[in-house]
């Protein structure tokens, strides 16, 4: 059968399983980066508030910080291509909602606090599920390169999507958010094409239990704990999105356009980025590599602080997403390679508190610093914290910077 070896360059290209996986990643990533240009600058126009922007963030990051024990164990128990389908099925009824009260002209900043929590709630069962389905659907051997590629499909979507985005909001939010939902839709119908690889278990003690399994699991492997909760750290003071709209029309007296050009930028650092990982694999000093991607990410957090030009704004938001997509990669790895499949969907969940604490809580940092600042010292501050943050974890986590591989490492064994 050609294209059968897993080894082979061009095997996932092929492999008609991941191939709907990716797409799915594609129009769901291409969806929602569309929506969150659309809710920031129509946050921003109603209320004309950094605070409300950082609100954003914080809630849709509660219902993962409050349900992710329960959507962890959903998806250790149940089928996790359906949960993912039922996930992504209420982001899609959400996001017609918004593009309803748009059009119907009863829009409010009460109106999309309220669908962002639901969309918020919808995304934290759908990321467990989505992160655990992927192992089954190729084989092990191929899950580096294959998280790279999909990796590439989220930023493939967001260099296009949030300038599109952008653009698109010179007609009305309404159409916006129509796309939106017509992208959902189809994310949803691939993700319900993919093969029944639904394995029943059996699994022992109360959900609460389970779940602090799972922490204990991350907790007893340091290089996963390090690698992850440096992720954390640094993205959460790193990350300056929810300012963007600031940024863009204040600072570079721009319009919705050079919002979407700017969330745009780290996507473009980042698909190139992922695109030459997946075909250059990692292999060797994995944690130096880390801890070295992390470091550059803050320097060019402040780079892009100081900048007043629109272009090089750009450079160094592609630069930060480029060095970002490395940390992700090899994370994504050590926890999907060094973590049996019938405790990926807790392992996967207890991550995704991380990822959310890093992007939607770091939403609501950066809002909050820049409500008590001003935009430009709050992104400094939160690129220096960055640097700061990777000089604590060389001395707190020397494991991880003694890693060599993303397959093993000198705590492969519990600690």
């Amino acid at each position: 059968m050609p294209h059968a070896d897993p080894h082979a360059p061009d095997f996932l290209r092929h492999h008609r399983p991941f191939v709907l996986y990716w797409l799915a990643r594609v129009l769901f990533s291409g969806g929602n980066q569309i929506k969150d240009v659309a809710v920031g600058w129509q946050v921003y126009s109603l209320t004309g508030s950094a605070l409300d922007l950082g609100l954003v963030g914080l809630i849709q990051f509660l219902p993962r910080l409050l349900l992710t024990a329960v959507a962890g164990d959903m998806a250790d128990r149940h089928d996790r291509r359906k949960l993912a389908v039922a996930a992504q099925l209420l982001q899609t009824l959400g996001l017609a909602t918004l593009a309803i009260a748009s059009a119907g002209g009863f829009i409010s900043r009460e109106l999309i606090f309220a669908i962002v929590l639901v969309l918020g709630l919808a995304q934290t069962f759908q990321m467990p599920a989505n992160a655990a389905l992927l192992p089954a659907l190729v084989p092990l051997v191929a899950l580096p390169r294959a998280l790279a590629l999909s990796a590439s499909a989220m930023q493939a979507a967001t260099i296009v999507a949030p300038a599109l985005g952008g653009l698109l909001y010179a007609f009305g939010a309404p159409l916006v958010y129509s796309l939106t939902t017509a992208l959902l839709a189809c994310s949803t119908l691939c993700l319900m094409r993919l093969p029944d690889v639904h394995v029943p278990r059996t699994l022992q003690g109360s959900a609460w239990e389970r779940f602090v399994e799972g922490i204990r699991f991350i907790r007893q492997r340091r290089i996963i704990f390090g690698a992850i909760s440096l992720d954390l750290f640094a993205v959460l003071f790193g990350g300056a999105t929810a300012l963007l709209p600031i940024i863009a029309s204040e600072l570079l007296q721009a319009g919705p356009w050079a919002l979407g050009l700017l969330r745009s930028g780290p996507a473009i650092g980042a698909l190139a980025m992922a695109l030459w990982l997946a075909h250059h694999p990692l292999r060797r000093s994995v944690g130096r590599i880390l801890y070295a991607s992390v470091a550059a990410y803050g320097l060019s957090v402040i780079a892009f602080g100081l900048s007043t030009n629109l272009w090089l704004s750009v450079f160094f938001l592609a630069l930060g997403g480029a060095t970002d997509m490395v940390s992700m990669v090899i994370r994504q790895s050590l926890v999907q390679l060094q973590t049996p499949d019938d405790m990926r969907g807790r392992v996967s969940a207890v991550n995704s508190i991380f990822i959310g604490a890093s992007n939607q809580l770091g939403e609501f940092e950066s809002g909050l610093t820049a409500a008590w600042f001003g935009a430009v010292p709050s992104v400094l501050l939160g690129g220096a914290a960055t640097l700061v943050v990777v000089g604590l974890w060389t001395r707190l986590f020397p494991q991880l910077m003694q890693a060599d591989t993303l397959h093993d490492g000198p705590d492969t064994a519990r600690n």
